[in-house]
């Protein structure tokens, strides 16, 4: 079973591979301009397209990745009754031990 922990690493697994597969893309679409043969420029307009799309998925996963952390700090907050950034710099170094 997922739990959220797991669930959290494994969409940050996921974020990671995806910018790698992006920047290896456009790696490869930047080494490849040379090759002027239609076949060879169809090509990289797809890749082109297909990365467009993926930087815009990426950037969806951060903006919910991010937008969870928010939600689950002012979820944290709200239980632990922190008021002030002190408290809740308190409580995080409190879970440590």
């Amino acid at each position: 079973m997922e739990t959220p922990d797991n669930n959290s690493h494994t969409q940050e697994r996921l974020i990671g591979d995806l910018r790698a597969v992006i920047e290896n893309a456009e790696e490869l679409l930047k080494n490849t301009d040379q090759y002027t043969s239609v076949l060879y420029q169809n090509a990289r307009a797809k890749l082109a397209m297909a990365l467009d799309a993926a930087n815009e998925e990426l950037a969806r996963f951060e903006d919910a990745q991010l937008a969870r952390m928010i939600d689950a700090t002012r979820e944290a907050n709200a239980r632990f009754n922190d008021r002030t950034g002190e408290a809740r710099i308190l409580r995080a170094f409190q879970d440590l031990h």
